[in-house]
């Protein structure tokens, strides 16, 4: 969204299936790092307005973070409309809406100052508030600068900013998009929707994914459509090379489910859902090279050949391992309880192994969590030993991986690398093989991989080059 001059040639002068610039929807996210200041760093935790407003009722620090917020963003705006009208309309939008938020936040500290009324009950519809400010500010920018280019783009809101009632998502989105003519106008839509039941308490950040999930639907597109500045590719780039990694032109949402396990989403599987039962393919495309078809993403695709078509992972994974002698033959009641902790506490479950007496989690969360995860266990299973270790998982994944022999090449390419794998699993559907490995060996692990079971296939331009 930052390079608004690649978001107009690559994209919006590019239309994918006919010479008319309209009958398409944008739906857009925020310029990048103003959701990282508006709520929390998504990766460092570093809090912003939100984080410190949640954890500082009594102070003005997150008055200070909106300051800094509202610096940013006029920032953005001159580097994008210069001098003039409109970048005083574009600050008096972006900076009015800023302004009411800081107003509600100051309002509210007031209140939770008497002892009726509690911070934490507020905390969801403070982080809805803030979270929109983000999409608003590019939509709105991305409307207006559309229109000095020619185009008749038009801004819509689905933030209900100041709106008088609440409704769901569905009502909100065909409520907006019902009064537009599509064969003259071209909708920027907002990221964030407002819903009755809050997009955030499901999805979190997520949530621009879901609006475009649920407008896909509702319309009935044709294909919907991810821009992204990089391709979805065989694996990271940075890791075994650009002149190795291989854009991945088709595959199913099966596959967007795994790499959406590990944290590399292609799209949140619940907006993957609605598009999936609704038979609508997604493509990906990287917003830099636009000839390249991306890669396109349906509910039936099936690899004409067995292959591995991706090599992902994640690290900074916690294994939590419990082991009982006594588990055996009761193991399902001792899944059931770790299970119930885990979810208290929010923790995301990459990967799971069972044997009679040990069962052992993967999580995606942090340290603090990890130990009060702990805590509770100890005290739960008293005879039990509970061990905690950091890991990474690589993973082989593809659409149709069933290639006898497979599993022997992967850990042969493990072992010659010096790779100790501490754990595997392969499930019998064949879609994914998964490795447990020390976190330092992550790096070469992937490219390990990578070198064996894909670069040794000379895909060329794409795996299965889309249409």
């Amino acid at each position: 969204m930052n390079d608004y001059p690649a978001v107009r040639d690559n994209i919006v002068l590019k239309p994918l299936y006919s010479d008319s610039l309209y009958q398409r929807i944008f739906v857009v996210s925020a310029y990048g790092g103003i959701t990282d200041q508006l709520l929390e760093h998504k990766k460092t935790g570093q809090p912003g307005v939100y984080a410190l407003f949640a954890n500082g009722v009594n102070d003005d620090s997150c008055q200070d973070a909106l300051l800094e917020v509202k610096r940013q963003v006029f920032m953005i705006n001159a580097a994008l409309f210069g001098e003039g009208d409109l970048l005083q309309q574009a600050n008096a939008f972006v900076g009015s809406r800023l302004d009411e938020a800081g107003r509600c936040l100051a309002d509210l500290q007031r209140l939770c100052l008497h002892g009726h009324f509690a911070l934490d009950t507020h905390l969801s519809t403070v982080r809805e508030m803030l979270s929109s400010i983000g999409e608003a500010h590019s939509a709105w920018n991305t409307a207006q600068l559309l229109q000095r280019d020619g185009i008749n783009a038009c801004f819509v809101d689905l933030t209900a900013w100041n709106a008088e009632k609440h409704t769901s998502l569905d009502e909100r989105i065909e409520s907006v998009l019902g009064v537009l003519d599509l064969e003259r106008q071209l909708p920027i839509v907002t990221g964030y929707a407002h819903s009755e039941s809050g997009l955030m308490s499901t999805f979190n950040r997520g949530y621009s994914e879901m609006t475009f999930s649920r407008i896909a639907v509702l319309t009935q597109a044709r294909e919907a459509i991810i821009h992204k500045e990089f391709h979805l590719s065989s694996a990271d780039p940075r890791l075994v090379g650009e002149a190795n990694a291989v854009p991945i032109g088709r595959t199913n949402y099966d596959v967007a489910d795994q790499l959406a396990n590990l944290g590399m989403e292609a799209i949140h599987p619940k907006a993957a859902k609605g598009l999936r039962q609704n038979n609508i393919p997604l493509r990906v495309k990287n917003t830099f090279e636009p000839e390249h078809t991306g890669t396109l993403i349906t509910r039936n695709y099936i690899s004409d050949t067995p292959c591995v078509e991706i090599i992902a992972g994640c690290k900074g994974l916690y294994a939590i391992e419990i082991f009982d002698q006594d588990m055996a033959g009761d193991i399902d009641r001792y899944d059931r309880e770790a299970l119930s902790v885990i979810r208290r506490f929010n923790a995301h479950i990459v990967s799971k192994d069972i044997n009679a007496n040990t069962i052992t989690h993967y999580l995606a969360t942090n340290l603090k969590t990890v130990k009060r995860i702990r805590d509770i266990l100890e005290e739960q299973f008293p005879e039990a030993g509970i061990n905690q270790q950091k890991v990474a998982i690589v993973s082989a994944i593809g659409s149709d991986m069933k290639i006898p022999g497979i599993l022997a090449k992967a850990v042969t390419a493990l072992a010659q690398s010096r790779i100790s794998i501490l754990a595997m699993h392969q499930s019998m559907r064949q879609v994914d093989m998964q490795f447990v490995i020390n976190e330092d060996d992550y790096a070469q692990a992937i490219k390990s991989l990578h070198s064996c079971l894909v670069e040794v296939h000379d895909h060329g331009r794409a795996i299965c080059l889309a249409s």
